[in-house]
């Protein structure tokens, strides 16, 4: 929702963006009020320190890779690519139910990097999961490239999708990082992967994440939150919550039992669609042209077509 104090500002930069060419019409880093939002909260509404944070962005989509985030993302569809339903074995990604994402990041796993979104909707609010750790069974340029594209996923197409679901607009994720079976050495092991993730996120994704909890702290805990802390904008630290493994009562605060995957203290399985995992229901597989590696594999049902909210009028 926009502030009345942030709405002078976010038209001022709107238009000079746009006048200056920073940004045009059409342009997939997202035009609408609520991606021009998150950039300027990131910068604290200071319309020149917004301004380069956006064109550095701008820059990263055009040259990451060396293709571009646009010619990537034709490359490796998140949702639906050759080797996606082996990476599901080690690196879940899915999409379940639709709302307000939850991004939950997994490093427990043994030579896995485990990225997974479901959504899930407790009451109006929708609720999506984000799963990542490090996957060392895929060719690692094709599992880096998945990983960029499952960024922009969330900004792209899924928080659209909720919006226009939820007839209001949804711009961040709540994130829970599970440290189960992670300790030290998994730690310094995947200590490069983490922080380039950290970094991407926060300079090409501002303020795509709401809150961050983390569950399943080791005994190590402390060591590592002092390595991982420096990398964490001061805003994003003040969001974080810490939890131990009694975790559950806290999620089914956010997301209905039923709607939760049952490796996560909830009841949902998506039984016949392929499991969550391969099943990604949601709103966002509307419409989609698939190539039968993703969900459409198992024939997913269509939500009837939804009408956009008005997103810059709220």
């Amino acid at each position: 929702m926009i502030k009345e104090h942030e709405r002078e500002k976010l038209e001022q930069f709107r238009k000079e963006v746009m006048s200056e060419g920073i940004v045009s019409p059409g342009d997939t880093i997202g035009t609408d009020d609520m991606t021009f939002l998150r950039f300027l909260r990131a910068r604290k509404l200071n319309i020149k320190d917004t301004k380069k944070m956006i064109a550095n962005c701008q820059e990263w989509r055009k040259t990451v890779e060396g293709v571009g985030m646009d010619a990537l993302y034709e490359e490796i569809d998140p949702l639906d690519y050759p080797e996606r339903e082996l990476v599901s074995r080690y690196w879940p990604l899915y999409f379940h139910k639709e709302g307000h994402p939850i991004n939950i990041q997994s490093f427990g796993g043994l030579d896995v990097n485990t990225c997974t979104f479901a959504f899930s909707q407790k009451g109006m609010e929708v609720v999506s999961i984000l799963l990542y750790t490090v996957l060392q069974k895929v060719d690692g340029d094709r599992q880096w490239k998945a990983f960029l594209t499952n960024c922009d996923v969330a900004t792209r197409e899924i928080f659209p999708a909720c919006s226009r679901a939820k007839g209001s607009p949804i711009s961040s994720s709540f994130c829970i990082v599970d440290l189960k079976g992670f300790g030290l050495q998994k730690f310094w092991s995947a200590k490069s992967h983490l922080r380039a993730g950290f970094q991407i996120a926060q300079d090409y994704y501002p303020e795509a994440m709401a809150r961050l909890a983390i569950i399943n702290a080791p005994a190590s805990f402390t060591i590592i939150w002092a390595a991982v802390k420096p990398w964490l904008a001061p805003e994003t630290i003040e969001k974080v919550v810490i939890l131990g493994e009694d975790y559950k009562k806290y999620l089914l605060e956010y997301i209905d039992a039923e709607n939760l995957p049952a490796e996560f203290g909830g009841t949902c399985t998506c039984e016949g669609i392929g499991g969550c995992v391969m099943g990604s229901a949601g709103p966002w597989l509307d419409g989609r042209v698939w190539n039968g590696h993703g969900p459409s594999k198992f024939k997913p049902k269509q939500k009837q077509e939804l009408t956009p909210p008005q997103l810059e009028e709220m």
